[in-house]
């Protein structure tokens, strides 16, 4: 049988409604701690990344100011500063500086699947003499000889146990063929994408 007294207590349920839309003191914490140490991630990054950042200027002033500062107890105390004035950020100009944030990390990330690559490729170089051929042919221009000898210097210096210059190198002047792509089609950048993850 249904309870007649069930809702009769005196009160609307939406009488409650707007004290909940208000976030609780937990996740107000949580969204001061995360603008702290966006502060401080600003303030640890190159002052020619954070001018291009559309900040408020006195956000901007009190993040250059930090990084002028060399004693501990002074920047502990001007990284609070930072951190107060990134709470005064509107949730929009937070949210634009948080995203071109993490797009410097993306553009690491890149960076750092793309030095794999290349250590890879050395380590192809070094192990397989068919590596080299292969790149010859994706880049006629290469110093082939040089390359080769190095290759063999390579070898002999991790053989004796030597410091890795030949080895360094090598890397160098992959890393400059990867700056200039070489002009052959696609194809043959698919295949060294397969024989890299075969490797």
């Amino acid at each position: 049988m249904p309870n007649s007294n069930r809702g009769a207590v005196g009160f609307q349920s939406s009488e409650f409604e707007q004290q909940y839309d208000r976030p609780s003191k937990s996740q107000l914490k949580r969204e001061m701690t995360a603008l702290q140490k966006l502060g401080q991630t600003l303030v640890e990054a190159p002052r020619d990344r954070i001018r291009k950042i559309p900040m408020p200027e006195d956000v901007l002033e009190a993040i250059l100011a930090c990084q002028q500062i060399t004693s501990h107890e002074g920047r502990r105390r001007q990284l609070q500063y930072v951190g107060k004035k990134m709470r005064s950020l509107t949730e929009d100009e937070a949210a634009t500086i948080q995203k071109v944030v993490d797009s410097w990390h993306g553009a690491s990330k890149a960076e750092t699947a793309a030095l794999h690559a290349i250590e890879r490729q050395r380590d192809r170089l070094i192990a397989d003499d068919g590596a080299l051929t292969e790149l010859r042919s994706q880049h006629p221009a290469l110093d082939i000889q040089q390359l080769r000898t190095l290759v063999r210097n390579a070898r002999k210096e991790q053989a004796d146990n030597k410091p890795p210059k030949a080895y360094r190198e090598i890397f160098q002047i992959l890393k400059s063929l990867q700056a200039a792509p070489a002009p052959t089609d696609n194809e043959h950048d698919g295949d060294d994408e397969e024989d890299a993850h075969a490797s």
